[in-house]
């Protein structure tokens, strides 16, 4: 099924994993669980374009966004993949690999927004939080307004914040050397 929703997301370093669990449980959120996801960057001319291969979530996603630390605004094109495998051996002969970015992701939802606790291999901790549209019902001033309310709420401050995606911190890494800091 392909679906395409509307996003502000942010994400932030996060080096209290446990304070901003106990947050998101104490207002109520749903746990979904644990998941080890590989992410596979293909090098397209526009936007982005990622395999996402986990236990709780394997899409082929496409999104299109400005990279800034503050909130932004995102497009996203998703399609579920029940075989990642041949997924991923079609767009590697249509497409370079731009990057693979594994992490270990805690997802929580709170209503229309959800969170992600992520510890990323060779990058470290970090947190996100996305205020998703699925149907037009919410204006992107109403979703920026969510995702500051729980900035606020989960005491991420404006410098924690980061502009690239984890894919772009990964290749950053992989020409700079290891001990660099992305």
């Amino acid at each position: 099924m392909d679906t395409g929703v509307s996003t502000v997301e942010i994400k932030a370093r996060s080096n209290d994993h446990d304070r901003l669990r106990s947050i998101l449980l104490a207002h109520h959120a749903d746990f979904k669980g644990t998941d080890r996801q590989k992410d596979t960057y293909f090098d397209i001319p526009h936007g982005r374009l990622k395999l996402r291969e986990g236990v709780i979530e394997n899409f082929l996603i496409y999104y299109d966004r400005n990279d800034q630390p503050e909130p932004k605004q995102s497009d996203v094109l998703l399609a579920a993949t029940p075989d990642s495998a041949r997924f991923k051996q079609i767009f590697s002969k249509l497409f370079d690999i731009f990057a693979v970015v594994e992490k270990e992701r805690e997802i929580y939802f709170i209503e229309n927004v959800k969170f992600h606790l992520d510890t990323v291999s060779g990058l470290g901790t970090f947190m996100e939080i996305e205020a998703i549209d699925h149907n037009g019902r919410r204006s992107s001033d109403e979703l920026r307004t969510q995702c500051h309310g729980y900035m606020s709420l989960l005491g991420i401050r404006p410098e924690d914040l980061l502009m690239s995606s984890y894919s772009d911190m990964v290749r950053c890494v992989a020409t700079l050397g290891p001990g660099v800091d992305a």
